[in-house]
């Protein structure tokens, strides 16, 4: 596998978006939120993507340059039609709207619907937490095809339905989770597939409802798991919840339409901490809380207890010194997508 420094590698992919028809701006802000999720670890939500949204480009299933319209809207509320726009896009535009909002009104929420894959939900709720907020964001998929089976079942009804919450702190990294509700993100199966690499038990099954290690059987009739094991139903229930926040209120509905479009639906909301207690006393306890957890007694087999964010800002201080690990699958692509727009030379393939 390629080692890319994190520079090269947007130079390289926003060249692709923009050479597939996509405003230079737009392929900006969706390079940086793919690199971002590379930086921090997260692979399976970095430049894998961007052979799969160029495709969606081609199919008119991403429309670079849509309109980004509000079609409902109160002080402290906002509904976004994205027009089959780019999901990073629309979705930071909302995002730093919602902040501006809550600047004033202490708590603000917005939908967005009908956009692209979003990516990575920590990108927008570390939005919220560097401007002194509490950022919540949810997604699910729309009516697009499925990928997680409910507890107890074989067959894919769920998205992989993720959310995330970000709190700013006084810690030398973010303090953020951001998680599906299935056992894994689909992404990590698409990545194991590109590395010819097994997956552990607990995240697939197969058509017939059996646990697999074999990543293939995802695409052959099989479904991801919910998260938490013999207590999927855990996993389910917030899956569902999810569901009903990012596609009954957005309106997108639930089940599956027969185009397969990637329909991502968003809900998100912002509390202005200072509108509960002093932001910088807030951001003191909260690094306070942090320490106090990793200072707990570890139990066996285990070298340190981390805070949610804490590897992933490890990840990316080491990844910008020392580039990124891109796999042969995904960089030939990248070089095959150069040679079809004829930059190939120019990006030093």
């Amino acid at each position: 596998m390629p080692t890319v420094r994190a520079e090269r590698l947007a130079e390289i992919c926003q060249a692709l978006f923009v050479a597939a028809g996509t405003p230079v701006a737009e392929a900006e802000t969706v390079v940086r939120h793919c690199i971002a999720a590379n930086l921090a670890g997260h692979d399976s939500h970095g430049v894998i993507q961007v052979p799969t949204y160029i495709e969606r480009i081609k199919v008119g299933h991403i429309v670079p340059g849509a309109p980004w319209k509000i079609v409902q809207e109160t002080p402290t509320t906002t509904v976004v039609d994205g027009h089959w726009g780019f999901g990073y896009v629309a979705n930071e535009r909302a995002m730093k709207l919602t902040i501006e909002k809550a600047k004033t009104s202490m708590v603000a929420a917005a939908t967005v619907f009908r956009q692209g894959h979003i990516g990575r939900l920590a990108s927008y709720t570390l939005m919220a937490a560097e401007a002194g907020m509490i950022g919540l964001i949810t997604a699910d998929s729309g009516r697009s095809p499925k990928a997680v089976a409910p507890f107890g079942g074989r067959e894919a009804r769920l998205g992989t339905n993720p959310i995330s919450i970000a709190v700013p702190s006084d810690l030398d990294g973010p303090l953020y989770v951001d998680m599906a509700t299935s056992a894994v993100a689909a992404g990590k199966i698409a990545l194991a597939m590109a590395r010819k690499a097994p997956v552990p038990l607990g995240w697939i099954i197969d058509s017939e409802g059996r646990e697999t290690t074999d990543p293939a059987q995802h695409r052959q009739g099989g479904a991801l798991l919910p998260l938490g094991g013999t207590e999927g139903y855990k996993g389910t229930g917030l899956a569902m919840m999810v569901e009903v926040l990012c596609g009954l209120l957005t309106g997108l509905g639930f089940g599956v339409e027969p185009s397969g479009r990637h329909n991502d639906g968003c809900f998100m909301a912002v509390f202005k901490v200072d509108a509960f207690r002093p932001l910088a006393d807030f951001k003191r306890e909260v690094g306070e809380f942090a320490r106090y957890i990793k200072a707990t007694p570890l139990a066996e087999g285990f070298s340190e207890i981390y805070y949610p964010g804490e590897l992933e800002h490890r990840r990316e201080r080491d990844r910008r010194a020392n580039g990124i690990e891109v796999e042969d699958a995904t960089w030939n692509k990248l070089r095959a997508l150069a040679e079809g727009y004829g930059i190939a030379d120019k990006l030093g393939f």
